[in-house]
């Protein structure tokens, strides 16, 4: 995905480690065949199962950031099942990277808040 909150933020950390990056999206055409090529495959697209077996290549490393819900049930944007077999490894979703964003989510909320707090007390004094 090319979101501000995942994509290009873990786009940017990547290229801080001189990966060579490509970012692709729900509109990428032939998303497979680039997917194909890529060692790690970060997923956060925001579709439930975009990235599915055509997608896959032995060795690869797959880290699904999506959290969508299909009937009642939480999915990645990977199809994991499809996945299993081919890669290296591969995130599930529950119980992957959801927990950490979530915390991090928070964090961040409170950090905010209590900057704003400061804020507040130095324009008061």
């Amino acid at each position: 995905g090319r979101s501000l909150v995942v994509g290009r933020p873990a786009a940017l950390l990547l290229c801080a480690k001189d990966a060579t990056v490509t970012l692709c999206h729900s509109r990428t055409k032939d998303l497979a065949s680039t997917l194909r090529e890529s060692e790690i495959i970060v997923v956060a697209a925001g579709r439930a199962k975009l990235v599915g077996g055509e997608c896959f290549a032995p060795g690869q490393v797959v880290i699904d950031v999506g959290m969508n819900f299909v009937n009642g049930k939480l999915v990645g944007d990977a199809d994991f099942a499809a996945a299993e077999g081919v890669v290296a490894a591969i995130t599930p979703v529950p119980g992957g990277v959801g927990a950490v964003t979530a915390a991090l989510l928070v964090s961040n909320v409170v950090r905010a808040a209590m900057g704003e707090k400061r804020r507040a007390k130095q324009t008061e004094g």
